[in-house]
């Protein structure tokens, strides 16, 4: 494993290495672990880790500070995250960068991701300003108040795929309604996806003690899950952590909200525009190698225009190129790591044992899988049913519309889906039928614009949404205030 360097001038490695962040940068409490970059298993450096006694002083520290951050002028909560989005717009190559080096992510990605948290925190910028509740109806002389107050403390616990937007897109809202938040990331994205939010508001001003950002293992995040001072768990990743996560965080009453996997569909209808349907699938399937919970998961295209759509499906996936992203303009980097390279193999090798047919791909070279399509997969094949997380089309022939809104509600999962036709009644009439938190209408199943609620039903969430008008919601409790002019003097 060799070494590599970084640009230095937005997160310098001083800063960082071997340490994390707790309003100030210090060691962790467990062994170092490496930041490696899956393009090329060059050593970007180390990161330090912490266990639960260093979690539970996080959030006893993060609690004191909350309440007077609360305090604050609202104008003075905004012009922190105001500060925080110019910071980033700053430094939005450093930012680009490393999530290229450290996620995989292909520059145009990368750059997406990285414009889109700064919308987050634009977007977050206006939430202390909003009204924050209502005047209920009462009686004379009694005013009654229903008002939003922040929850306290708020545990992140963010996944890799787009690790910088997935956590800032709960970190910048919890912080502007005035929660303090203790964010853990995914270790293998540590730094991309924690320590340059770190930095972010620690330019922008934030108080110290607001923020923490801890990476560590499963035994931090079951002390985050646990710990008293920690009233909500926001997680995004995998449903059987999310399971895990909601159980462990239920059993202490916080409130959690859960943004889990996805097997989504795109349904293609038969009058749908071939060269727009080749260009969503595209999309909806091989962004980011696949490595994203709203991926198209499945492809199902009319009987009338199967043949021809997957011709030109196969033929666009044998000219994708795969490759590194920090040093070649690509259409696909790397996956994550070998796990989940695994993972993807062995959905594919099942899914050809259960009677699929291989048109594309298949094989890979070291974390770089190739743009796959399988063929004639049935209901009860491995391809249909698995999330696999890596590019890989499963397209799947329906005759009715009738049989394909069974084929994409044949899921515990309930997370995106879209329908591409030239009859948008029609389209809409389908997908009014399609049990998901996401729907678009001519348009493919990889959709955010920060603005709108996000998540999920079933195995792909648990009813909560994160985003936009949701936000409010999310990140604080209603409390109810009454007052009168003078006290009631009661009977008994």
């Amino acid at each position: 494993m060799n070494s590599t360097s970084l640009p230095a001038d937005f997160l310098p490695a001083h800063l960082w290495t071997n340490l994390l962040f707790t309003g100030t940068w210090e060691a962790g409490a467990v062994a170092v672990s490496p930041v490696v970059e899956p393009a090329t298993d060059n050593l970007l450096g180390h990161i330090g880790n912490a266990d639960a006694a260093q979690v539970a002083a996080s959030a006893n520290a993060a609690s004191a500070a909350q309440s007077a951050w609360y305090q604050q002028p609202y104008d003075e909560r905004s012009a922190v995250l105001r500060n925080a989005a110019q910071v980033a717009e700053q430094h939005f190559d450093a930012i680009v960068d490393w999530l290229v080096r450290e996620s995989g992510s292909t520059r145009a990605k990368a750059a997406f991701e990285t414009t889109l948290s700064i919308k987050v925190l634009h977007e977050s910028a206006g939430l202390p300003s909003r009204s924050q509740g209502e005047v209920l109806p009462s009686t004379s002389g009694r005013l009654s108040l229903a008002r939003r107050r922040p929850l306290g403390v708020v545990g992140v616990i963010s996944p890799f795929n787009f690790p910088l937007y997935l956590a800032i897109r709960a970190v910048a809202p919890a912080l502007a309604t005035g929660n303090a938040v203790v964010l853990k990331p995914d270790p293998r994205t540590a730094v991309c996806g924690g320590f340059v939010i770190a930095r972010l508001f620690e330019l922008a001003g934030l108080p110290a003690g607001l923020l923490h950002v801890l990476p560590g293992g499963a035994e931090a995040g079951a002390a985050l899950t646990s710990d008293p001072h920690v009233a909500m768990i926001q997680f995004t990743g995998s449903t059987g952590a999310g399971r895990k996560v909601g159980e462990a965080a239920g059993r202490h009453l916080k409130k959690v909200s859960l943004e889990l996997g996805g097997k989504n569909s795109l349904i293609v209808l038969d009058d749908a525009d071939l060269d727009l349907a080749l260009a969503n699938a595209t999309w909806g399937v091989y962004l980011h190698q696949g490595q994203i919970c709203m991926s198209t998961g499945r492809l199902l295209v009319q009987r009338g225009i199967y043949e021809r759509f997957l011709e030109r499906l196969v033929a666009k996936a044998k000219s994708l190129t795969v490759g590194d992203p920090a040093t070649t303009n690509v259409d696909l980097g790397p996956l994550i790591n070998a796990q989940q390279r695994d993972h993807a193999h062995r959905v594919v090798q099942a899914a050809q044992q259960a009677g699929a047919r291989l048109d594309a791909g298949g094989g890979y070279d070291g974390l770089f899988f190739a743009p796959t399509v399988l063929s004639g997969v049935t209901r009860d094949n491995p391809a249909f049913n698995e999330e696999i997380f890596a590019p890989v089309a499963v397209v799947v022939p329906f005759d009715t519309d009738e049989e394909a809104i069974a084929l994409a509600n044949d899921t515990e999962y309930g997370l995106s889906a879209a329908v591409l036709s030239r009859d948008v009644g029609r389209a809409l009439k389908l997908g009014e039928r399609l049990r998901v938190g996401l729907l678009h209408i001519n348009d493919q199943t990889v959709n955010d614009e920060v603005i709108n609620p996000f998540g999920g039903v079933g195995a792909s969430g648990n009813g909560a949404s994160i985003g936009g008008p949701a936000n409010w919601e999310e990140f604080t409790q209603w409390q109810w205030l009454t007052v009168k002019s003078d006290a009631p003097a009661y009977p008994l």
